[in-house]
């Protein structure tokens, strides 16, 4: 069975980077928001790869390559939904430090999020 195939059929694909700067329909505050939930599902992920690590102790009754599987199964749906929630707050200071000067000055102006 293929698991890539399975996962795609079970979560949402949010966009992926590579094809955020070639999307028309999206702006320019638009792409820096989800490049900036991407990076901060990935710094999740590397923290919530250790901190799992415990959890997928040796005496749970499956092969090594089985609980490497498990975990990252766990690892990448925890990143992608705690970022996704936006409330870790990662991302949003990403999204202030990647923001182009003239568009935070235009979402400042709008009342969209601030930038110091």
């Amino acid at each position: 069975m293929d698991v890539t195939m399975a996962m795609k059929s079970v979560m949402p694909r949010p966009l992926e980077v590579e094809q955020l700067a070639r999307n028309p329909r999206l702006t320019e505050g638009e792409k820096v928001a989800e490049v900036s939930r991407h990076f901060e599902a990935m710094l999740l992920r590397q923290f919530l790869g250790e901190a799992t690590k415990p959890m997928m102790g040796g005496e749970s009754g499956m092969s090594s390559t089985m609980r490497d599987i498990y975990q990252d199964l766990v690892v990448n749906t925890l990143a992608e939904q705690i970022s996704t929630g936006g409330k870790f707050g990662l991302t949003q200071a990403f999204q202030r430090q990647l923001m182009p000067r003239n568009l935070a000055a235009q979402a400042a102006q709008k009342g969209g999020p601030q930038t110091p």
